[in-house]
């Protein structure tokens, strides 16, 4: 049996994501009147609801047991590539032919396959950096895709972080696909428990987190940059923006630019440090 969370009325499925992802969410399923969203086990299933009822009370939640052992193939099934400047993010089954570089990725475990505006705006504010021969580290990593997206960019190397082992695995899955093993060293790691990661600093680092996390770690991940590097950030919704923008300018960045799309915010940022 899967534990999963039924949660209908009027709410953006991705808003609704993020105030469920600290409590371990696995996969999502958004084909009917109501958004599933599966956990790792009832424990955490059972927080989830009762978080959502306190913060969205406007919505309803209905705690559910699936014993459909195909629900991860059906959820995953009728996803198609997506394409982002000179960047495509596709599936085994749907691999473009144009002029992109594509960076395959094997749905799974409810990890980034490009079709979140967060995966999407860092995607973007990446290739708007000259990454040639620069040392990269992406902070929590899930599925590997902007890790592996600095690769193809051409870093000279990346350093993928994660705490969640699921997301280690699924980011080998993507590394062995994409033929990238030699240029990307994936950690379980944490961050916020462990301080620093070894290799900083880099040149430029990638955190598609939350509003939240991003402020709690703000001194980290500036302390884990070489003076002048360039730093994306995005999962930050357009109520946290101005928060996280005066967090890292009071660690000593400057914003270079910004983008928004869907309710969500990309930003491109500069140590000023020396």
């Amino acid at each position: 049996m899967y534990a999963g969370l039924d949660v209908s009325g009027h709410a953006d499925p991705d808003f609704v994501l993020a105030e469920v992802d600290e409590f371990s969410p696995t996969a999502v399923e958004d084909s009917g009147p109501a958004l599933r969203v599966f956990f790792n086990s009832a424990i955490d299933r059972d927080a989830a609801c009762a978080h959502l009822r306190e913060v969205m009370p406007q919505l309803t939640c209905a705690p559910v047991d699936v014993p459909d052992e195909q629900w991860a193939e059906r959820s995953q099934a009728s996803l198609t590539s997506v394409r982002v400047g000179g960047l495509s993010v596709a599936p085994p089954w749907d691999i473009p032919t144009d002029d992109t570089q594509v960076i395959i990725i094997l749905p799974s475990m409810g990890f980034g396959t490009g079709h979140h505006a967060s995966t999407r705006l860092c995607l973007a504010l990446l290739q708007q950096i000259p990454m040639a021969g620069l040392r990269a580290c992406d902070v929590g990593t899930g599925s590997g895709v902007l890790a592996i997206a600095a690769l193809r960019l051409g870093a000279s190397e990346v350093i993928a972080i994660d705490y969640d082992i699921d997301a280690i695995v699924s980011a080998r899955e993507s590394a062995e696909l994409n033929h990238v093993m030699s240029g990307l060293d994936i950690r379980q790691a944490d961050l916020e428990r462990d301080g620093t990661v070894v290799g900083a600093p880099f040149d430029v680092i990638i955190a598609n987190l939350t509003g939240g996390l991003l402020i709690r770690l703000v001194d980290r991940l500036v302390a884990m940059a070489t003076p002048g590097a360039s730093l994306i950030l995005s999962g930050i919704t357009l109520a946290e923006g101005d928060e996280v923008i005066a967090a890292f300018a009071g660690a000593g960045c400057q914003v270079v630019e910004r983008r928004d799309e869907d309710g969500w915010i990309g930003l491109r940022l500069f140590t000023t440090r020396q």
